[in-house]
């Protein structure tokens, strides 16, 4: 089991364990019981558990393990299930979840449970957020993308028609699980989702992780031991830069040891923005870095694009813009597109310049005339730039 403790406005656990689910029933009541005293949780027995009708289907089962752990630690359990997908992460979504709270009677100390990707998690922390002015929630993350990055941090919220997450409102979680065996149902491209804002975490802050993730030995002979190469080393990089091409699957998705630390070390390092920043006043703005680029991706692409695919895309165009204007040291752009490529992240964007600018024009990061965009500067390291927002189309056309 990995604990991290996170101190922001409200104070929470986020636990990553095998077999977690089975436990979250007990966990939660004991946190509740904790935060509120004996006579508090006697009152707080109903939950709410918030899932799209996929991750309903593998976990949230009224005979599932989820459930059955809730009821069994003496909570009455009600379900909210809607579409999946950013086409229903939307004020009609929060709208039909608080019309759902009021039919069932929730009151302020009852609580919800996000069980799901990262919309899910979105969806029911806004909600949790306004509903009779706040109520408690707990985030239980099914994707990678989940649980490194949406479930920690108390950002919440839905999309506008104008753009990505333009309505939200800052709300922390009491608690977030993560069992990672959710990630042996999750196709390669939803892990992929989430590596994206690993190798982020690791671009902003520590560059060390993104090497760890990089040097996982990548094939064995028949003994199970790594082989090696000429130079007495064994890893996926060393065969990625000798063939100029990554595996079809990066080797340390089927190391599951090395992928716990990986997100738990993500985690940390988000951890340790959010408590000096937790409102995104400051530093906190480092963890957009290729987001501004990214949600316009998305949003042009009618969210065909994912967020983890359109975040590789947006991070590769400003390192390579930042490259051009002198900012990112020399080579490290081209150094950042080639571990996005050897992940197998597709770096070419269908979207021109202006239609990319014209979007983030709308984004929430801009205020007045200047937009702050997230530079990675050299290895384990960027910084926060306010430039014209005027220029964004031409900076965005250096990095195409």
């Amino acid at each position: 089991m990995i604990s991290i403790h996170v101190n922001a406005s409200k104070e929470y656990d986020v636990i990553l364990k095998a077999g977690v689910l089975s436990e979250a029933g007990a966990l939660i009541r004991e946190d509740l019981s904790r935060r509120r005293g004996t006579a508090g949780i006697l009152r707080s027995r109903r939950v709410c558990v918030v899932t799209d009708e996929t991750v309903g289907d593998l976990y949230g089962g009224q005979q599932q393990t989820l459930i059955s752990s809730l009821r069994e630690a003496g909570f009455d359990v009600s379900r909210f299930v809607f579409p999946g997908g950013e086409g229903h992460k939307n004020m009609q979504t929060i709208e039909d979840l608080l019309d759902h709270l009021t039919r069932n009677r929730f009151s302020r100390s009852d609580l919800l449970v996000a069980l799901g990707g990262g919309i899910v998690g979105d969806v029911t922390g806004f909600a949790a957020a306004i509903y009779l002015r706040g109520i408690d929630f707990v985030q239980i993350p099914t994707t990678l993308l989940a649980a490194v990055d949406s479930s920690v941090g108390g950002k919440t919220g839905v999309n506008l028609p104008a753009g990505k997450n333009l309505a939200g409102a800052f709300w922390q979680p009491n608690l977030v699980l993560f069992d990672p065996a959710v990630m042996t149902t999750l196709s390669q491209d939803l892990l992929l989702d989430g590596m994206a804002e690993i190798l982020k975490a690791g671009f902003i802050a520590d560059s060390t992780a993104i090497y760890a993730a990089l040097m996982v030995p990548q094939d064995t002979d028949e003994t199970g031991d790594p082989t090696g190469n000429e130079n007495g080393t064994s890893s996926s990089l060393y065969n990625f830069l000798r063939m100029g091409q990554a595996g079809p699957r990066p080797p340390i998705f089927d190391h599951p040891e090395e992928m716990m630390r990986l997100i738990a070390k993500a985690i940390d390092i988000k951890r340790v923005i959010v408590e000096e920043d937790e409102r995104e006043s400051g530093s906190r703005k480092l963890l957009n870095l290729g987001h501004t680029v990214g949600h316009a991706i998305e949003k042009c692409s009618d969210y065909s694009i994912s967020h983890g695919a359109a975040v590789a895309m947006g991070t590769a165009i400003i390192a390579k813009a930042g490259q051009a204007q002198g900012w990112v040291k020399e080579g490290y752009g081209d150094d950042i597109c080639a571990i996005l490529q050897y992940f197998g992240y597709d770096l070419h964007c269908p979207y021109p310049a202006f239609a990319l600018a014209d979007v983030a024009y709308n984004d929430k990061k801009i205020q007045g005339n200047q937009i702050t965009l997230v530079i990675p500067e050299y290895p384990g390291h960027s910084t926060l730039k306010d430039v014209p927002a005027l220029e964004l189309e031409q900076i965005i056309q250096q990095g195409l």
